[in-house]
């Protein structure tokens, strides 16, 4: 069973609430699609970001993720991304959005993308300097652990081929993910908007409890504010939101 399996099953309840689709991340991608008309989605979890003007298949591991796909989302089939059940060039693209972290092999999942269709595209953060997100810097460094595991953004990119693009993240984004409320401190402090963000259960208890003390504590003094003043005013920021496409 994939590790990404276990975790999901075990927080991906509730997920849907807060992991919705962003319409500006979302178009930025279904337009890296290009004029794909079948698309496979790898990881697809809840079904966000899967265009609804094409023909898409998913997968998905975990049972919990699937269970809360609507009832007009596209099949999903129990599969993980490194034993993709299709044959050479099935689709026209293959997509996955903040999944392949999570992958029992991530290379070895992108390049079964890659074999299954004829474009790829990732939405992934590239997080090998945690000194751009306050949140990993102020509070959270164990996040530098969990970046350092496996292959970097860059040899991700390097095994498909893959170039990159920037994609800024809005202020008021849609999308729960970790990275998305950077000018929102207050919404780390829900328990419901950190259950849907696997970094808090990856870190442990301790380092979550920690955090979220400490930034409570800040955010009721003025000292976050303060300290992130440059912040306040922005509409985007580049946090390390990349596509990489093929």
């Amino acid at each position: 069973m994939s590790a990404g399996r276990v975790l999901y099953d075990s927080i991906g309840h509730g997920y849907a609430a807060t992991r919705g689709t962003d319409a500006r991340i979302a178009a930025r991608l279904w337009a890296a699609l290009g004029d794909a008309r079948t698309v496979l989605n790898v990881g697809a979890g809840s079904g966000s970001y899967e265009p609804p003007d094409r023909d898409v298949t998913a997968v998905e591991p975990s049972a919990v993720m699937r269970a809360q796909r609507p009832p007009d989302a596209a099949p999903c089939l129990d599969a993980r991304a490194d034993g993709l059940p299709f044959a050479d060039q099935s689709f026209d693209a293959a997509m996955a959005v903040l999944s392949d972290h999570h992958w029992r092999d991530p290379v070895a999942g992108l390049r079964e993308m890659r074999r299954v269709a004829r474009r790829v595209v990732v939405f992934q953060f590239d997080t090998s300097d945690h000194q751009r997100f306050w949140l990993t810097r102020d509070y959270l460094p164990e996040f530098a652990r969990l970046a350092a595991r496996g292959p970097s953004l860059a040899e991700r990119a390097a095994a498909i081929g893959a170039r990159t693009q920037v994609v800024p993240v809005p202020w008021d984004c849609a999308d729960g993910f970790f990275h998305a409320y950077w000018r929102r401190p207050e919404a780390y402090l829900r328990p419901e908007v950190r259950q849907a963000q696997s970094v808090w259960a990856m870190v442990g208890t301790a380092a979550e409890h920690r955090a979220v003390r400490n930034l409570r504590a800040d955010v009721d003094s003025g000292f976050w504010a303060s300290r992130n003043s440059d912040l306040i005013d922005r509409d985007v920021a580049d946090l390390g939101a990349r596509l990489l496409v093929t």
